[in-house]
């Protein structure tokens, strides 16, 4: 069984703090941030985090195992580009597309499915299982959900910015992983 850390794979131009919890199978791509005190678990299965995301302090991405279910390779949980997990948020998605902002606190449960373009607005829980369409924010104490007016903008400045900063205050996990070598550089 290869060991813990040799299981989370990060490739160039990722920065993932030390500081950060990360347990199982995990893939950030290129580009992700992944602040001190986030949290990623893959119990059920692989995690593969797509290019330009990023989590915050005390946010959590979790692919939990069912009761009774065990790990299985085959069952991945992919989290599409340019996705923000805020401070806190509690993310157990099926899964997960596009330019999403999961706001401060908020919680989605495993039996939901997130497209691309979506804000899940801040203390907001969502734990009935469905599907949210392209572009829709849910928001208030209702959980009201509405299309976007407009589209999701980029993170690219926020991004430049953590990989410049973060390096300064915190030790970082080294990437160890290319994907055109196909082999591990640990």
């Amino acid at each position: 069984m290869p060991s813990e850390n040799s299981r989370i794979k990060i490739l160039p131009k990722a920065v993932v703090c030390e500081e950060s919890n990360l347990r199982g199978d995990i893939t950030f791509s290129s580009g992700c941030v992944v602040h001190p005190s986030a949290t990623v678990i893959a119990d059920a299965g692989p995690i593969i985090i797509g290019e330009n995301c990023i989590i915050e302090e005390y946010a959590t991405i979790a692919h939990r195992l069912e009761p009774g279910a065990v790990w299985d390779v085959n069952n991945i949980l992919s989290i599409g580009t340019h996705n923000v997990f805020e401070v806190g948020c509690q993310v157990e998605a099926a899964r997960i597309g596009d330019k999403n902002v999961f706001e401060s606190k908020c919680f989605v449960g495993r039996a939901v499915t997130i497209s691309s373009g979506c804000v899940v607005g801040a203390g907001i829980r969502i734990h009935t299982s469905q599907l949210l369409p392209e572009n829709t924010i849910v928001y208030g104490e209702q959980g009201l959900q509405r299309e976007a007016i407009d589209k999701q903008g980029s993170q690219t400045l926020q991004i430049d910015f953590l990989r410049k900063v973060l390096p300064n205050y915190h030790h970082l996990r080294k990437p160890n992983y290319d994907p055109k070598k196909a082999r591990s550089v640990v």
